[in-house]
């Protein structure tokens, strides 16, 4: 029996168990943790280890112990575990990504620029033809704009598409996108790795905010993105078809501290 020591971060709903790089596997530690009822509970596990290329790394874990390239939230969740400066480099498998702290709870991503955009990619789910849209945001998201975003079925659909065959071998988080005004949208997100719908997901309101941008729907280059957990803000400058300097600002905050028993 080992005693670990964690702490319970919350970003805009994303929720993560934050652990430091003495454990082996895990794979299997993630699974113990992230189960809601028997464990701590939580999307995923955020593990910081040391880094020679930036001011440390870090390594995400989905709920199914599946490593993820990175994650938006937990990026902003670690930058404030740390603490100990305003602005940090941090390493994560998708590449290098600044943060900086700009309030008590908030905190502020330097995001990649986004890649691999395909526009109004038509497939079949369920039996319905669809238009979806793909980018990666440092990770990969099918976008699909809705109506009446509240009756989407996010995990039946979503899961559809996330294991879809033109997302193979990757797959993807999928985004449910519903446009409020010129710089708003409300979004839900099926998360592959969780698989399920979360309240939150930082590179899918990045990658929802971009996609509705370069389609001509949004004129502001600041996009408030309300998720279940929170709002969260998604700063850009468009260039034709292409968009710079991205930004993912939003609430991060430090639950609770404890220990738990792992065999």
């Amino acid at each position: 029996m080992t005693k670990i020591k964690f702490t319970k971060m919350v970003g805009a709903g994303n929720d993560f168990v934050v652990i430091d790089s003495t454990h082996k596997d895990y794979s299997k530690l993630t699974k113990v943790l992230c189960q809601r009822r028997t464990g701590v509970g939580a999307d995923g596990v955020l593990v910081l280890e040391k880094s020679k290329k930036a001011d440390f790394k870090m390594r995400i874990f989905n709920a199914d112990g599946s490593e993820a390239e990175m994650c938006g939230n937990g990026l902003r969740c670690i930058a404030l575990y740390v603490g100990k400066k305003r602005k940090v480099k941090i390493e994560t498998m998708a590449g290098m990504y600044e943060a900086e702290i700009t309030g008590k709870d908030s905190v502020r991503i330097k995001m990649a620029a986004p890649k691999d955009l395909k526009k109004d990619i038509g497939i079949t789910v369920n039996g319905r033809a669809i238009k979806v849209n793909y980018i990666d945001a440092g990770v990969p998201h099918a976008v699909i704009f809705v109506e009446g975003l509240n009756g989407i079925d996010v995990d039946n659909i979503g899961r559809s598409i996330r294991y879809h065959d033109e997302f193979k071998p990757r797959g993807a988080n999928v985004d449910f996108v519903e446009i409020i005004d010129d710089a708003s949208i409300r979004i839900r997100t099926y998360e592959r790795g969780v698989e399920a719908e979360t309240l939150a997901c930082g590179t899918g309101s990045v990658a929802s905010a971009i996609i509705t941008a370069l389609g001509s729907r949004l004129k502001a280059q600041g996009v408030n993105v309300h998720t279940k957990g929170g709002t969260l803000k998604v700063y850009f400058k468009k260039d034709g078809s292409k968009v710079k300097d991205v930004y993912l600002e939003g609430e991060a905050k430090i639950v609770y501290e404890g220990e738990v028993d792992y065999v």
